[in-house]
């Protein structure tokens, strides 16, 4: 939770606060306490939250006047017992000490667009840097089988909009998810990543890098309490955060059954903008954007594409930064050379050194040098394995 110490200073309720009253410490117990009650959704919680200033009240209702919200029997009785309180000082202690940041609904620094949906959440969990729920967002997603394509589309449209102060917001899942993250961190900008488990838990295990790296530089976010597994049914629960938290979202490459086309599908509930990026016919991964491009998506080819959709205040500060943006290299100034290994690589398959080389009748050395020189100015992407691939999108 974002508060005002005495000071004045914004603080994460954090380990070592001095800045933390009791009453505002009891309170955030109270909140978390109800978010553990079973048989209470997002929705019943907000119409409780909404009807009492202070969340305590709520475990003084009679029965009856519980259920005029909507709370089922068994969840009345949870309350009124007080059966999840230990669970929730718990909880809470494990924050204070390991720094966890409360963002609890109707607070300083809950994200406004997040109050906007139809079911946002009484309290999230997080760790990271808050100051990225200040920034405008975007979220990408797409399918956790990617194509080569696929993978340099999403980092590098991540990229590109982080450079124009725009935060990504993914799901932290292998592929595209990933791709996004990765995208955002390599041009040192903010990335959130909603997570389907507890933020204690890091899901999917080879991510534990680039979940930390998320930690030091942006954000890792959730409503699922510590403890909570990755079980399959918290997936498309937490996809309505990723597109909430946004101004659009944007479908890399998804398949026909692919939790992105979810997402794409609460984006447009959200009345939020959506993007996709077309794909190769005979691809199985182009059906999702295809689809929602027949179906009046904006089809995305670069950054502004996107830029073009946000809000007028946002779109030409954009503008307005690019005008005064220094030029980066064209393919023009590249020299034959250059443009002939260019040639021999593809932006969907990785091609390997021997290849190229014989492709291109150069020498090694001479090889190796352009090569460098091509990925330093971001023409091409080096992968395991000796292998290159050209980066499909214009250098900007």
């Amino acid at each position: 939770m974002i508060i005002k110490s005495p000071g004045g200073n914004e603080n994460r309720l954090d380990a070592g606060s001095g800045s933390v009253r009791k009453d505002e410490k009891e309170q955030l117990r109270d909140t978390i306490e109800l978010t553990l009650v079973p048989g209470i959704g997002s929705v019943t919680q907000g119409r409780l939250r909404a009807a009492h200033q202070e969340i305590s009240g709520v475990f003084s209702l009679a029965g009856n006047a519980l259920a005029s919200y909507g709370v089922a029997e068994d969840a009345r009785s949870g309350i009124r017992t007080r059966r999840y309180r230990a669970a929730a000082e718990e909880i809470l202690d494990w924050g204070l000490r390991e720094g966890c940041l409360f963002v609890v609904r109707g607070t300083p620094g809950y994200p406004p667009l997040l109050e906007e949906i139809f079911d946002p959440p009484l309290l999230l969990y997080g760790r990271g840097n808050p100051e990225a729920l200040a920034l405008p967002c975007l979220a990408v997603v797409g399918t956790r089988r990617p194509t080569w394509y696929g993978l340099q589309m999403a980092e590098g449209l991540a990229s590109d909009l982080t450079r124009r102060g725009v935060a990504i917001v993914s799901g932290l899942a292998r592929g595209i998810d990933a791709a996004a993250h990765r995208g955002c961190l390599g041009a040192d900008g903010r990335t959130i990543a909603v997570l389907g488990c507890g933020i204690d838990i890091v899901y999917p295990r080879e991510h534990g890098d680039l979940s930390r790296r998320i930690e030091r530089q942006g954000l890792l976010l959730s409503e699922f309490p510590p403890g909570t597994s990755p079980a399959p049914q918290n997936f498309p629960v937490r996809n309505r955060l990723i597109s909430g938290l946004s101004l659009g979202a944007l479908i890399v490459e998804a398949r026909e059954y692919s939790g992105s086309l979810i997402t794409a599908r609460l984006a447009l509930e959200q009345n939020r903008e959506v993007f996709a990026l077309p794909g190769n016919l005979t691809s199985p991964q182009s059906f999702g954007p295809n689809y929602l491009i027949k179906q009046g998506a904006k089809l995305v080819q670069s950054w502004q594409d996107i830029a073009e959709e946000f809000p007028n205040e946002l779109r030409h500060t954009i503008l307005a930064r690019e005008v005064a943006r220094e030029p980066r290299p064209a393919l023009e100034l590249l020299s034959p050379d250059e443009i002939r290994i260019l040639d021999a690589l593809r932006a969907e398959t990785a091609t390997h050194f021997d290849k190229i080389l014989a492709a291109t009748g150069l020498e090694i050395s001479r090889l190796s040098n352009l090569l460098l020189n091509l990925e330093m100015s971001g023409f091409l992407r080096q992968v395991p394995g000796n292998l290159f691939v050209k980066t499909a999108r214009p250098v900007v």
